[in-house]
């Protein structure tokens, strides 16, 4: 299923994209009075065209479906001299240089706009979401050592598990999507964290993660994780016992909240799954909450074969046959039409932001070219937030908006950012780019954009291997 799945998910999210900036383009040429001659979703042989209103347009789709195009009526691009005086004047070349410069930008800036309302759109229904109440790695814990040499920063800062996280940075957070991301804006700024919690016993704390802790995370990885923190989950419960497995002969069921196994008590799922794993064919006392009455069963985890964590070799590990969850602490927050707006306007110029920070960075080097994704992992990406939820997807959506329309204003000829500078140029010194420097430029670009897809494509096969 998942091979049909990720391509229709692929589609329905870069196709509507492709649509809306394209509708940018049209709409603003329309309004500017330049002649629009053909609007087409993808590159390449057309495959279906049909021709509506007075300038006779003709709408097609290609065969090529990874972006579109609006042909205008436009000198460069072949003798308009039979023309009548009347289409002359709606020709692109011979409009001011503003108007250029809006029609161009309009393309990126309505895939903003999109964005805005699809984020806006979810924040006034609500996202359901883990709430911002952590859990924090101890020096004792077995993840901290797999989580890095910084993983004991949250801890050393005084921060609890249970902790919630009201404020990042004075910015205020109810979500763990919100936490994060204004830890990776730390994390890219190399500035201190400082975390503003409520803790049932103490009321209201600020504590601080210092600046030296930002230097050597991974901004590929998890960063609140390699500083030690973490989801704060409730109890792990069972969420489907096996026909016939060990679980279902010991008398677990579904719903089952595990508190404690051989009296070690549980704190989540992994550790659950770790002592299981540890006891093949040895009976375990598991203690279980039902129905709000606790109850102790004894099961005898059946061996089986797994791949060692030294990746050599196999081992012999127990298995009860039972799928373990477990659910993080949730949390729902709508928003008001005008607060979500707000938000999603906020929630843009962040994407933004850190997005062109990123760009800087893998420039000189501080940031590995590893961050350049292609459609391969696009397409996996909307597969997997597909099988999430309509939420998730939709969020995708917004968020390859924004990086559409930022990649879009790269100032790179053959893009909108290219076309943009050129006019920029003419603006500043009332003339337009020699017609040999834009040729020259154009090879140029299309040299750089083709090594960028290369790139990306390459990043996607070893992501996806």
């Amino acid at each position: 299923m998942n091979f049909l799945s990720t391509p229709l998910a692929f589609i329905l999210c870069i196709g509507p994209l492709v649509v809306f900036h394209e509708l940018g383009h049209y709409l603003v040429a329309r309004w500017c009075g330049v002649k629009v001659l053909r609007f087409s979703v993808g590159f390449g042989k057309v495959l279906w065209s049909r021709r509506f209103g007075k300038d006779q347009t003709e709408w097609a789709l290609s065969a090529l479906p990874l972006g579109g195009y609006v042909k205008m009526l436009d000198a460069r691009e072949g003798n308009l001299g039979d023309l009548p005086e009347a289409d002359l004047k709606r020709e692109f070349t011979r409009q001011n240089v503003w108007k250029r410069i809006a029609i161009v930008a309009a393309g990126p800036i309505a895939n903003f706009l999109v964005a805005i309302a699809l984020f806006a759109g979810l924040y006034m229904h609500g996202v359901e979401e883990p709430s911002s109440k952590i859990s924090v790695l101890t020096p004792d814990m077995p993840q901290a050592a797999k989580a890095g040499p910084a993983a004991g920063t949250a801890h050393s800062a005084g921060l609890h598990s249970g902790d919630l996280v009201v404020a990042v940075n004075e910015q205020p957070v109810h979500a763990w999507s919100e936490l994060r991301w204004q830890f990776i804006q730390s994390a890219i700024d190399k500035h201190e964290i400082r975390l503003t919690v409520e803790r049932p016993s103490q009321g209201r704390l600020v504590l601080t993660l210092p600046a030296s802790a930002m230097s050597g995370l991974d901004l590929e990885d998890d960063v609140p994780a390699q500083l030690g923190v973490g989801i704060a989950r409730l109890a792990p419960i069972v969420n489907r016992v096996l026909p016939g497995s060990p679980a279902e002969r010991a008398g677990l069921r579904s719903e089952d909240v595990l508190l404690s196994i051989d009296g070690a008590p549980v704190t989540d799922a992994g550790a659950f799954i770790e002592a299981v794993q540890g006891a093949p064919e040895r009976a375990v006392k598991v203690e279980v909450q039902r129905d709000g009455q606790p109850i102790l069963v004894s099961v005898v985890p059946e061996a089986a074969s797994a791949e060692a964590k030294s990746g050599k070799g196999t081992v012999t590990v127990g298995k009860i046959g039972a799928e373990i969850a477990n659910r993080p602490d949730m949390i729902k927050v709508p928003s008001s039409p005008l607060g979500a707006l707000s938000k999603g306007v906020v929630r843009v110029w962040d994407t933004c932001t850190m997005t062109l920070k990123m760009l800087g960075k893998m420039l000189t080097g501080e940031a590995s070219l590893k961050n350049v994704t292609g459609p391969l992992t696009i397409a996996d990406y909307a597969g997997q937030t597909a099988r999430m939820g309509a939420i998730s997807f939709l969020s995708f959506v917004a968020f390859i908006s924004v990086s559409l329309g930022i990649m879009n204003l790269l100032p790179i000829p053959v893009l909108d950012g290219g076309h943009l500078l050129y006019y920029s140029l003419e603006v500043l010194t009332g003339r337009s780019v020699p017609e040999r420097v834009g040729e020259i430029a154009q090879r140029l670009g299309m040299g750089l954009l083709l090594t960028l897809m290369l790139l990306a494509v390459f990043n996607d096969v070893a992501r996806l291997l």
